[in-house]
């Protein structure tokens, strides 16, 4: 009995002294330390516009900062301080460096940007255009117009015929010769004309390059050669204001109709003055928020489809169709009619 307790104390000598001798490292060890979950990369969505100084696209930069502020992401806007489609290209160069998630433009000339938003592309960003109608299918992911404009400068020759008397002389106006809309505009507007008021005289369509003083020049100068002219259809919110300027100068609000695309807060007085007679507008604002919804859209893997809301007005219940080079076009319907009467409606 005693050799065994003997060695039962043995035994438990050797145990401690295994203990005692056996690495620190082990017991001071500290755990392995469970890799954090990598945190999830804020969306980046970025619009690009003709230019920054323009008030329509003061406007349209609230739709952009509210979409921001609702959905939780980095959203803002940049463009040329004039309009200038290499610089817009070279905006464009500086986000797909950034690696922006999505990109929103308003080209000021629609095939000059094709080949830059084609890269945006290949790089991952999705692309969405407004005013681009006539874009090619593969330079971009959606266009999206707040109506259809073709029926617009339908809408607008009926507006300048009723007041013309269906006859007498007309000019009209676009920003670019490369912008999509504006030209469709005013080639619809045309073409309507021909068909049904013969008696009415096209004198011409000029390029303001969207600048008021253009605009203005332009207009003495078509008041110097076609003194009976009776009717203007202007498609840019910037050269109205130069065009509207000339006829309140010259006095001749009661001879000539202008009609055309506006933003209220720049051509109020002429407006009160009949230098202006009719705004053909949309809310930038909205334009905005709804391009960037599609973005949003696309992104995601949803669905783009005809009859969908996207959440702002005048655009709750949009269709969808194939532009003429391919591109697949939104159009919603936010077109409003402003004059004198109802100016406060959309005074922005």
């Amino acid at each position: 009995m005693r050799k065994n307790s003997s060695l039962m104390v043995i035994l438990m000598l050797s145990v401690m002294i295994l203990a005692a001798c056996a690495p620190k490292a082990a017991a001071t060890e500290k755990p392995a330390e469970v890799p954090a979950a990598e945190e999830e990369k804020e969306l980046v969505f970025a619009s690009v516009v003709k230019s920054i100084g323009d008030t329509w696209f003061v406007r349209f930069e609230e739709g952009v900062l509210r979409f921001g502020e609702d959905n939780g992401v980095t959203a803002f806007m940049e463009g040329p301080s004039d309009v200038d489609s290499a610089a817009q290209v070279a905006v464009i160069e500086d986000l797909i460096a950034q690696g922006v998630d999505v990109i929103v433009n308003v080209p000021y000339g629609v095939a000059e940007n094709e080949a830059v938003q084609k890269k945006a592309m290949s790089e991952g960003i999705i692309v969405i255009g407004h005013e681009a109608e006539t874009a090619s299918g593969d330079s971009l992911n959606y266009d999206i117009e707040g109506f259809e404009v073709c029926a617009a400068g339908e809408e607008e020759m009926r507006d300048l015929a009723a007041f013309m008397g269906e006859e007498g002389q007309y000019a009209q106006f676009v920003g670019s010769l490369t912008n999509a809309s504006h030209n469709i505009w005013t080639d619809c507007g045309k073409a309507y004309q021909e068909k049904n008021y013969p008696n009415m005289e096209w004198v011409g369509k000029y390029e303001s390059k969207e600048s008021a003083e253009n605009g203005y020049n332009m207009m003495k100068d078509l008041l110097k050669t076609y003194p009976n002219i009776k009717g203007i259809q202007s498609t840019d919110s910037v050269e109205i204001q130069g065009i509207g300027r000339a006829i309140d100068e010259a006095g001749l609000q009661s001879q000539i109709m202008a009609i055309g695309t506006c933003i209220v807060g720049d051509v109020g007085d002429l407006l009160q003055t009949g230098a202006v007679d009719i705004c053909m507008i949309w809310d930038p604002a909205d334009a905005a928020y709804a391009a960037l919804v599609v973005g949003m859209k696309v992104l995601n893997g949803e669905a783009i489809t005809s009859g969908m809301n996207l959440g702002v007005p005048g655009y709750e219940n949009v269709t969808i169709r194939d532009g003429a080079n391919g591109a697949k076009v939104i159009v919603g319907n936010a077109f409003a009619k402003i004059t004198k009467d109802n100016m406060d409606e959309m005074n922005f």
